[in-house]
């Protein structure tokens, strides 16, 4: 096993010796794409090793293991990028790319390197390869055990679905302005599906978890049990839901995995890129008031262990915990290096891509809001006639606008101040901007998501961490299927 402080020294043994590179090699290649127009260069390389095993009723339906390797090669000038990568690395196929992103952009003039500066940020997460340390064997016994578990708690449970996804990547990001920096990232995560059936009704429940550490740590101890009785008790609890009411009300959000609401429909609108363009509902609007009081949100990529956290992002920035909104008031965006610059503020160090043949831009890692001071139950109690969501199946979100639309998994209604019925079909409806300032009570039970979480934002997918504490929304606009 590797040490996580010698990030940078592995990753050079991974991705470059083997190719025969050597710094002076980096040199050359970053110095042949600083033309007299372009602000800022990077070489970006990556070899990611993956897998995914899927156990159905009993059986192994698949499994299988990737290789991913490659350089991206990128110029900026101004807000433009020229961009080019291969999947292999070797220094013919970098000088290659580097031709091609010279072909792209314009002038003929070189520049000049800074001296190289080797940074090694503080590690957040060991340095261990899940995929090759933890024997298919014992993956494969995690999987039977935990289906022959989930049929075990109920007998109206007709079909179980356990899949496990582990990969380990090796990255290096050599830049103009002298900078080298390297990362090792492990991530896993496990998700488990039923389907009950009772009178002729079926219906699903799952969980899951993960973050960036090994499989041990779903092997040993309670935590992947408890994802199988998770899934077995929604899916049970599904069974008696009766239509969700249709209407405007009052809504209380449980903690954890409901913050994807507040990723995606606030979230996004926070990303610099969004805002230099003049496309966010947040645009230009640093330092006033688009939240209630009691909301202060933030991303940090600097939580140990979290799926979304970054020791640093893909363009070699350490990562940190980005002040969003303070009290109600806007005080930041999130930043890569590119919207940074032009905007004139520092990168936050969310600079993200899928891989080595994608760009980078800016993209959150874990966004969450901070605890209040109210316990739930005292939320909960507050509220005479509303809505509970315990759970979001997805939903979808409008940029500019602001405007979202989500689908609740699991919720129940709240009648005179306590949880009752459990519904389905709920959908939340409602601006970003505006919900946000509908927020009239924050609870102290903050928790993180389990380590489930992945964005998408034009066309590239990362893995994210979404959390909050319990929060009471006034008339949030419910669809249903009855009045």
């Amino acid at each position: 096993m590797s040490s996580a402080a010698d990030a940078l020294g592995v990753a050079e043994r991974r991705l470059l010796v083997p190719a025969g590179l050597e710094p002076r090699h980096l040199d050359q290649a970053l110095g042949r794409l600083l033309r007299r127009d372009v602000d800022l260069a990077d070489l970006y390389f990556e070899s990611t090793r993956g897998e995914s095993w899927v156990l159905e009723d009993g059986v192994v339906r698949s499994g299988n293991r990737q290789l991913r390797c490659g350089v991206g090669v990128r110029a900026v000038s101004g807000a433009r990028s020229s961009f080019a990568y291969s999947d292999e690395i070797v220094e013919r196929a970098l000088t290659q790319a580097v031709n091609t992103a010279r072909a792209i952009s314009s002038g003929t003039q070189g520049g000049a390197l800074c001296a190289w500066r080797r940074e090694q940020p503080r590690p957040l997460y060991p340095a261990l390869d899940p995929v090759m340390d933890t024997p298919v064997e014992e993956k494969v016994a995690l999987l039977r055990r935990l289906d022959a578990e989930a049929r075990a708690l109920d007998p109206r449970v007709r079909q179980v679905i356990v899949g496990l996804t582990g990969s380990h990547s090796v990255l290096l990001v050599a830049r103009s302005d002298g900078v080298m920096s390297a990362d090792l990232r492990p991530l896993v995560r496990l998700n488990v599906s039923v389907i009950v059936e009772q009178k002729g009704r079926r219906e699903h429940g799952s969980s899951g978890g993960g973050g960036r550490f090994g499989y041990d740590a779903l092997l040993d101890g309670p935590r992947a049990s408890n994802y199988t009785r998770q899934a077995v008790r929604q899916a049970l609890v599904n069974l008696e839901a009766e239509p969700a009411p249709a209407g405007s009300m009052t809504v209380v959000l449980g903690p954890g995995w409901p913050g994807i609401l507040l990723h995606e429909a606030v979230g996004h609108g926070l990303e610099g890129d969004f805002n230099r363009k003049g496309l966010s509902a947040y645009a230009g609007r640093l330092g006033e008031r688009v939240a209630a009081p009691v909301c202060t949100v933030v991303d940090d990529g600097t939580i140990p262990g979290r799926r979304g956290s970054l020791s640093v992002d893909d363009e070699g920035t350490p990562s940190g915990c980005t002040l969003l909104i303070e009290r109600g008031v806007l005080r930041g965006y999130m930043q890569d290096r590119l919207n940074a610059r032009l905007m004139q503020a520092e990168p936050t160090g969310n600079g993200r891509r899928e891989s080595f043949a994608h760009l980078p831009m800016p993209r959150m890692t874990n966004t969450y809001m901070l605890a209040g001071e109210q316990p739930p139950e005292e939320i909960i109690a507050s509220v005479e006639r509303g809505l509970y969501a315990a759970q979001f199946n997805g939903g979808q979100v409008d940029i500019t606008s602001g405007n979202f639309v989500f689908s609740a998994g699991s919720a129940r209604l709240i009648e005179k101040g306590k949880l009752t019925r459990p519904v389905k079909g709920a959908t939340l409806t409602g601006n970003g901007p505006e919900v946000l300032s509908r927020v009239s009570m924050v609870g102290n039970d903050l928790a993180l998501d389990e380590g489930i979480g992945v964005c998408g934002k034009e066309g590239q997918s990362v893995p994210v961490g979404v959390g909050q504490p319990t929060l009471r929304i006034d008339d949030l606009t419910v669809g249903g299927t009855r009045t």
